[in-house]
């Protein structure tokens, strides 16, 4: 018992006072529309496309980055019918002005399906990057996919792990 009490209190000094690192699991999603679109066809016979972009939207889910308003600030950068290699930063923000920052990273990948028809797969990673308030020490990790909607808005899904920002808080005030 005394040296359960000793490796706790060696944890917490460790720690820096403020007890153990717990990563709590994020799930959240949310519907991005476009605001503003810079787009860039070329000319040639490749149809390679560039798309600068900034979508807004909301986040539901669970975890420290469930309700908050969602800013996409965006760089598609895609071939149709064969993949591309879209990135890019997402600004999360709480009521109170606190903000996440988040750094996004996609391969998109097309393939046929048996019907003859292409389908679009979007998987990659996001990191938590910088932030502000109760996002400020703010670390984590997880899995992105990007899922079209309706015409250039898109849903964003990210599942992972975030240690440093308050646990439970859910987009609450």
């Amino acid at each position: 018992m005394k040296l359960t009490k000793v490796l706790a209190g060696a944890l917490m000094v460790f720690c820096g006072g403020h007890g153990p690192v717990v990563a709590e699991p994020v799930s959240v999603q949310a519907v991005l529309e476009p605001t503003e679109q810079i787009r860039l066809d070329f000319k040639d016979e490749s149809n390679w496309l560039v798309l600068l972009v900034r979508r807004e939207g909301t986040s539901v889910g669970t975890g420290p980055l469930a309700g908050l308003t969602v800013t996409e600030y965006g760089i598609h950068d895609i071939i149709p019918g064969v993949g591309g290699d879209p990135r890019g930063y997402l600004e999360m923000t709480a009521k109170n002005g606190d903000v996440a920052y988040i750094k996004w990273q996609i391969r998109a990948v097309s393939v046929a399906e048996t019907n003859g028809k292409t389908v679009l797969l979007d998987n990659g990673h996001w990191e938590c990057v910088g932030g502000t308030g109760r996002f400020e020490d703010m670390k984590g990790a997880g899995v992105l996919h990007i899922k079209p909607v309706s015409g250039e808005s898109r849903r964003f899904m990210l599942t992972g792990d975030i240690v440093g920002a308050p646990l439970g808080v859910q987009g609450k005030e």
